[in-house]
């Protein structure tokens, strides 16, 4: 599928992309590039493939110990904050 450049116009307008005129050539060529390389892989036959809920199915991942490996530092971050009370931070009042 190849991309005009009235269709990078409209997509960057969605986006809310500024796009220079000496840009839009690339971008159509490398939007394009990507929408031909998706319709190549939905071209693919998937009929005999089954659908995985995982891709390590029917394998066990390793998993890391659940320990604390860091101690509390609540007290000394606080000691930087400008205004403190109770345990939390106090910030200034910016919505009315």
């Amino acid at each position: 599928m190849t991309l005009t450049r009235r269709d990078v116009e409209n997509i960057a307008h969605l986006a809310r992309l500024r796009i220079s005129e000496a840009e839009l050539p690339a971008y159509a060529n490398n939007l394009s590039r990507i929408l031909g390389f998706v319709e190549q892989l939905a071209a693919a036959d998937t009929a005999g493939v089954v659908p995985m809920a995982h891709p390590l199915e029917g394998e066990v991942q390793r998993l890391r110990a659940d320990v604390v490996t860091e101690t509390d530092r609540h007290e000394r971050y606080q000691q930087n904050a400008p205004a403190v009370e109770a345990g939390l931070y106090l910030v200034p009042k910016v919505i009315e």
